[in-house]
This record gives structure tokens, C-alpha cells and sequence, in this order.
């Protein structure tokens, strides 16, 4: 039985850690599909061997949609990466996630959005996961020059990635750390499982003739051995388990099976390290026991731990984090010397907790029964009860400097847009071949969604001096009276007025951009090579000067408000257009049927949901990965701390049936089991706190940002774990009741 907790124990972090070393493998697979079906260089002209591709990306429920739509040029042009043949027009090609999701009930409410007859599946080299909802229609309407429509010879053309800024690279650095020691610290603690029983077998057989060197080649063979078949266990969950990698992952296409497979180096890294760890943490518990034929005498009182070695780990790693801090933004920083101090101001507080334990319950008072109980259970043997401890702590103590970290570097990674939700909270873009006849249509079309309640238009374009080439410019904005007040504060308007805005206080200029009569070209030219029509206008003498007005995107206009009549025909040609949708919030589906209206108008429309705050996506992904990586972490910190007490409860079955049995009250043990762990875990979780803030402080301090903790963060991590320890007690309760029956007391 023992073995067999040492082999769970050891199980569940062997098989975290190989998830682990795969997630690179997995990733880099992910990238590689996207850089596949990736379109970056456009051909120059139409050839047999060239394609029209077109955007048609969708959100459906927080759900991308990736969409192309595909006019083959010549019987030469290039397949995209999945697809077997070209779906001609009014056809399409969908992703097995994307034909389930159209054949579901919920589906219902995205089929409109694609109006195309099925008549093929995108095979898994197109897609980034099993849940990658991708489709590829045909269309014969794009034309070379349109608006999101690209001409290409070929896919997987992609430019160089961008390099990971230092800070963010730093996050992930520490992120990675703070998931894996733990891990590390929980699988040192199941190799020690049973150990009590243990050393008193080892007494036997130094009583048959056994030396003290024998003893302790026999523990580590134990160790070994369970480990072994820890090892067996791990790798069958990682095997099990990677089978469900297209349900759980850090992003919401998944990944295939076939990418999560183990790193050949870094497997056999763990494959190695583990056991060798085992055998060495064995040995070093073994030196403070001497096991004498006749018993262990480590019944007798325990020497005082020592603290000075215990504080040096803590001190290294602050000595090895301190020449990092305020270091210039722009200079990368130093791997080695950053893991390095994070693990070690982790590991300190590995280090440090038995002997604050230790320290805190010599010096508990008498009690009630079942205090008093826990007190002397923990003053006797105190090691055995912070074993399972270390492990919280030092996740808690890691998730507290994260997130501290993450308070600090915060602003430089989510932006205020400005947006103003409680005026607009869609809004719609329309490429340039969408004519302006086209507009009020579209407006209307979208107005009556359901779950609309309004629905603005703007056209927008360039002024110029000259007609091609202009030395000034300003911006043009055309749109009825209602609209125009949603940029500008109008005492008046009138169909054929026209506006000047003020620029914006605290500029140096503060007057229009524009004054009245003067002489502008409609849509000027900047490339010699494009085609341009601009239209010369003059602004009327009776235009006023306005303030300007956010739009409800946060965007403050400036140049020129004008309405439709104060324009020639000719001008409207050249406008681009865009739609402030308001919907009602009671309505959840809104944004949906806003995507359906967009889309059955015929035209490349671009819907877009505006938000308060913009998250880069990097950050966003890192972030997102510390959520999929610290839910995995809790649920082997629980495990493995259910497998602890069970082991701890078994090996003192007998001594609760005896309590039991002289008419100790199962209330009061129960109490005394709750007792004895709510102590070390009340040291561990303050000292976790302690080293957390610590190290958040000297994170915030290496990128420069002044320190500042997020106080209700904090006392939620510190919450959370609290709480893990509490159910797993919890949940450890009846397996104590079963062990307080009388037959406990039976041997043989």
C-alpha cells in the first residue's frame, strides 16, 4: 500500500511535468499550421497560378470564425492547406468543428451568416485544432484592388515574428517556474510516504544482522522501486491524457493529439531526474534517524532545528534577483540568473516552514481535548505534517509574486480605448466597393435586427490641397444632423451645413484645421500608381466651428463635418463608410443577429464588438496559460494531498481505534485531525505571504514600476489555497470514521 501512494504521488507530478515539456512541441506544431495558411506576399498580377482570396473572419458566442472567400484566377491557382478542390460559387468547405457546430441546435443562429452548400471538409493540415471552426467559400464577385481581398500565388508566406519584449518574456519565465517547483516539491514529498513504518521495518532487520549501510541501500531501493512504478503511472496519464487535448488548452482551438508528444531530451531529462531525486531525498531524511535492532530512536524528542542554513536559500536567491532591478526596459534579462532566484526564494520557503513550525507548537498552551491532541501529534512529529504543506505554500507564495507582477506590468498591456458602451457597442465596416447608393440600405438592413435599437452611419475621407501628392491634408466626415452630433456638440444643423472642429484643448492650436472658402480635393492621391478621382470642393462661407465630440469608438475627429447635400455627387463615391450599432443588453443573441444582417447584405462587411479595454494578445495568451497551468497545479496539490492524508491516517489506524475504544469521542478526533492541519497550514500560508510579497516586490522593481500590491488578490490567493486544504480535510473525514472502528485493533 505504501509503495503503491508513493507510485500516485510521484504519478501525478511526473505526468505534469511531461505535459509540461511538450506544451513547446505543441506550440511550435500550432504555429507551423497557422504560417501554412498564412497569405502575407500578394502576387502583382492575375496569372493561371493566382487566386483571389478574401477576408470573411466571424465571431460567433466569443467564438472565432476564420473565413475566406476564394476565386481561383487560372486552372493553376494554389489549393489553401486542407482543402482538395476549389468550392465554386455559392459553395464552401468547412472544418469538422464548424459542420458540427452548423448541424447543432445553437447552430441555427450562424448558418444565415453562411448561406454556401457544404461541399467538403477542411482536413486537419489547415486547422490549428480540433475545435478550429475554419471555412473556405467560393465567390466570383472580388475583383484585384477591393477592399480585405488579396492576390496571391501561393500560402505560408510569413514575415519574421516579432521577438518577445523583455518584460513580457520575463512574465513567462516566472510563470513557468512558479508552475513547475511546485510540482517538483510535491513529488519529493510522496517519495517519503509511510516513512514512519518504514524506518521500524528497517529496525527488524537490523535486529537479523543487518549493518546501518544495509538499512539505508534497502530505503532507497523502496524509494526507487515506487518511483519506478510512478514513473509507469505518469506515463500512462500523460499518454491518457493527451488524448484530450483538443478539449482543454490555453486557446480555444485546442490541439491535436498527434502535436502534445513527449521532447525526446527533456522527457528523458524527467524520466531521469526524478528517480535520482528520489534516492537522494531518501538518504537525506534518512540522517537525522538512527535505526538501532531494538527500535528508531526518533521516538525520542527531536533535536531543535537549526535556522541559519534554512534562511541561506532565500538570501541567494535576493542576492541573485537584486542586480537585476531597474534595469533599462529595453535590455533582456539574464535567464539563468532570474530562474535561478526564483527557485531558490521559492525553495526557502520549503526550507524555512518545518522549522517555524517546529518553533510555533513548542510554545502552544493547553486546550480543549482535541487541541491538545493536534498540539502533541504535531510537537511530536511535526516534519510529517509540513510535508504536505510545502507544497501550498509555495504555490500560494508563487501565485502572490505573479500576481503582483501582473498588477505592475498591467497598464503597458491592457489600453483604455475609450469606447463609450453605453452609446455603442458594435461597430460595422464597409470595404470601398460598397457604393454610397448601398449605405442607407445596409444602415437600414442592420437597424432592424432583432435586438437593435439603433443604427448610425459615417463616411469619412481625406481632404487634400492638391489632387495628387498634397503637402496638407486634414479629414472629412459626412453624415445627417443625428450622426454628426455623435462627433461634434451642435447647437444647430441642417441638411447642407457644414462644420469646422476646433482642434482639442491643450494643443498649440486650438482653431479648425480648415477655415471657410477655403479650396480641398476630395480624396487626393498619394501613390502615383493607385487610381484616383478626386473632386475639388470648396467649403462654404457659413460653415461655423464646432468642438469636437468622442464618437462612441473614443475616437475625437478633427478637419471637416459636412452633411450628404453640402457635397457633390461625385465625392460621395469616394467615402468610407461605418455603422455605430446600439443593441439591447437584455438580449444576449443581438451581436449575433447584428453579424446575420451584416452578412445576408451581400457585401464584405466587417463587424466588430467594441470594448472598454484592449488586451494585447500575447499577454493575453500568457495570462491565459497561467489559468490553464494553475487549475492543473490544484488539482494535483489536492490529489496529492488527499493521497498524504490517507497515508498519514492509515499509518495511524490503529492508535485511533485504541482512542476510540478507551471512549475518546469521534467528534474530538475528527476536531484533532482538522486542528493539526489548520496549524502548519496557518504558518505556511503567512509565510507564503511573506516570501510572495517579497519576491512580487523585487519582480515590480527588475521592470522598473513602483511596488504596489493588489491587497484583494492577495487575499484570494491565500483564500484559495486555505480552501484546497480545507475539502481535501473535508473529504478525508470518512475514510477517518472507517478507521475508528474497533477493527482496527486487530493483528496478527
Amino acid at each position: 500500500m505504501r509503495t503503491l501512494l508513493t507510485a500516485v504521488g510521484v504519478g501525478l507530478g511526473v505526468a505534469l511535468l511531461l505535459f509540461a515539456t511538450a506544451v513547446p512541441k505543441a506550440l511550435d506544431a500550432r504555429e507551423h499550421r497557422s504560417d501554412v495558411r498564412s497569405t502575407y506576399v500578394t502576387a502583382e498580377k492575375a496569372g493561371a497560378d493566382t487566386l483571389l482570396i478574401g477576408d470573411a473572419e466571424s465571431v460567433f458566442r466569443d467564438k472565432s470564425v476564420w473565413g475566406r472567400l476564394v476565386r481561383p484566377q487560372g486552372h493553376d491557382a494554389p489549393l489553401p492547406p486542407g482543402v482538395r478542390r476549389f468550392p465554386g460559387p455559392g459553395e464552401m468547405v468547412v472544418s469538422p468543428a464548424l459542420a458540427a457546430l452548423l448541424d447543432s441546435t445553437e447552430g441555427r443562429l450562424l448558418a444565415p451568416r453562411l448561406p454556401y452548400k457544404r461541399v467538403g471538409t477542411v482536413g486537419d493540415e489547415g486547422l490549428l485544432g480540433p475545435r478550429d471552426l475554419v471555412y473556405y467559400a467560393g465567390d466570383s464577385t472580388m475583383k484585384p484592388g477591393d477592399d480585405f481581398v488579396q492576390q496571391i500565388k501561393g500560402f505560408g508566406n510569413v514575415p519574421p515574428s516579432q521577438p518577445w519584449d523583455p518584460v513580457l518574456l520575463l512574465l513567462m519565465i516566472v510563470v513557468l517556474v512558479v508552475l513547475l517547483v511546485p510540482v517538483a516539491v510535491f513529488v519529493a514529498a510522496a517519495v517519503r510516504f509511510g516513512s514512519e513504518r518504514r524506518d521500524r521495518r528497517l529496525a527488524a532487520l537490523r535486529l537479523v544482522g543487518a549493518d546501518r549501510a544495509t538499512t539505508r541501500r534497502i530505503a532507497a531501493g523502496e524509494a526507487l522501486g515506487g518511483t519506478l512504478i510512478g514513473l509507469a503511472i505518469g506515463l500512462a496519464i500523460f499518454f491518457t491524457g493527451r488524448g484530450f487535448a483538443g478539449d482543454v488548452g490555453v486557446f480555444d482551438t485546442g490541439l491535436f493529439p498527434s502535436d502534445v508528444h513527449l521532447s525526446p531530451y527533456l522527457g528523458l531529462l524527467v524520466m531521469m531526474a526524478v528517480p535520482v531525486a528520489a534516492v537522494v531525498v531518501t538518504l537525506f531524511a534518512m540522517r537525522g534517524v538512527v535505526i538501532e535492532p531494538l527500535g528508531v530512536v526518533r521516538t525520542a524528542k527531536p533535536p531543535q532545528r537549526k535556522v541559519w542554513w534554512r534562511v541561506l536559500p532565500t538570501l541567494t536567491g535576493l542576492g541573485l534577483l537584486a542586480p537585476l532591478m531597474n534595469q533599462p526596459e529595453d535590455e533582456s534579462f539574464n535567464q539563468i540568473q532570474v530562474i535561478g532566484g526564483v527557485v531558490l526564494l521559492l525553495i526557502g520557503v520549503t526550507a524555512l516552514l518545518p522549522w517555524l513550525v517546529e518553533f510555533t507548537v513548542s510554545r502552544l498552551g493547553s486546550g480543549s481535548v482535541a487541541w491538545q491532541l493536534a498540539v502533541r501529534r504535531l510537537q511530536l512529529t511535526s516534519g510529517i505534517a509540513v510535508r504536505p504543506v510545502n507544497g501550498i505554500a509555495v504555490a500560494v507564495a508563487g501565485a502572490i509574486a505573479l500576481q503582483s507582477l501582473f498588477t505592475g506590468i498591467q497598464s503597458d498591456y491592457r489600453k483604455f480605448t475609450g469606447a463609450d458602451l453605453n452609446r455603442a457597442q458594435m461597430l460595422v465596416l464597409a470595404p470601398s466597393q460598397v457604393k454610397a447608393s448601398r449605405i442607407p440600405e445596409i444602415t437600414k438592413k442592420i437597424a432592424s435586427a432583432d435586438g437593435v435599437r439603433r443604427a448610425i452611419s459615417l463616411a469619412s475621407t481625406d481632404l487634400g490641397d492638391k489632387a495628387e501628392q498634397p503637402s496638407t491634408s486634414t479629414s472629412l466626415t459626412v453624415a445627417n444632423c443625428d450622426s454628426l452630433r455623435e462627433v461634434a456638440h451642435l447647437r444647430t444643423c441642417e441638411e447642407g451645413d457644414v462644420f469646422l472642429i476646433n482642434a482639442q484643448k491643450g494643443t498649440d492650436y486650438t482653431g479648425p484645421a480648415a477655415k471657410p472658402g477655403e479650396h480641398f480635393f476630395v480624396s487626393p492621391s498619394y501613390d502615383d500608381t493607385s487610381p484616383a478621382h478626386p473632386v475639388h470642393w470648396t467649403v462654404p462661407t457659413h460653415a461655423t466651428s464646432v468642438d469636437p465630440r468622442p464618437d462612441p469608438s473614443g475616437t475625437v475627429r478633427s478637419g471637416v463635418l459636412a452633411t450628404p447635400t453640402a457635397l457633390p455627387h461625385l465625392a460621395a463615391e469616394t467615402l468610407r463608410y461605418q455603422t455605430f450599432v446600439t443593441v439591447d443588453s437584455a438580449n444576449r443573441d443581438a451581436f449575433e443577429h447584428v453579424r446575420n444582417a451584416a452578412a445576408q447584405t451581400g457585401a464584405m462587411l466587417v463587424p466588430m464588438t467594441l470594448v472598454s479595454v484592449q488586451v494585447d494578445n500575447r499577454f493575453a495568451a500568457v495570462e491565459k496559460g497561467l489559468l490553464v497551468g494553475s487549475g492543473a497545479v490544484l488539482l494535483l496539490i489536492g490529489a496529492s494531498l488527499f493521497v498524504s492524508q490517507l497515508e498519514q491516517l492509515r499509518e495511524r489506524r490503529k492508535l485511533l481505534a485504541a482512542l476510540v475504544a478507551f471512549g475518546t469521542r469521534r467528534r474530538t478526533l475528527s476536531l484533532s485531525i482538522l486542528w493539526q492541519t489548520a496549524v502548519p497550514v496557518a504558518l505556511g500560508l503567512a509565510l507564503a505571504c511573506a516570501t510572495g510579497l517579497a519576491l512580487g516586490a523585487v519582480l515590480q522593481r527588475m521592470v522598473n514600476r513602483p511596488v504596489h500590491f493588489d491587497w484583494q488578490a492577495v487575499g484570494a490567493m491565500t483564500g484559495i489555497g486555505a480552501a484546497v486544504v480545507l475539502g481535501v480535510t473535508l473529504v478525508s473525514l470518512p475514510p477517518l470514521w472507517r478507521m475508528m472502528r474497533p477493527d482496527g485493533l486487530r493483528t496478527e
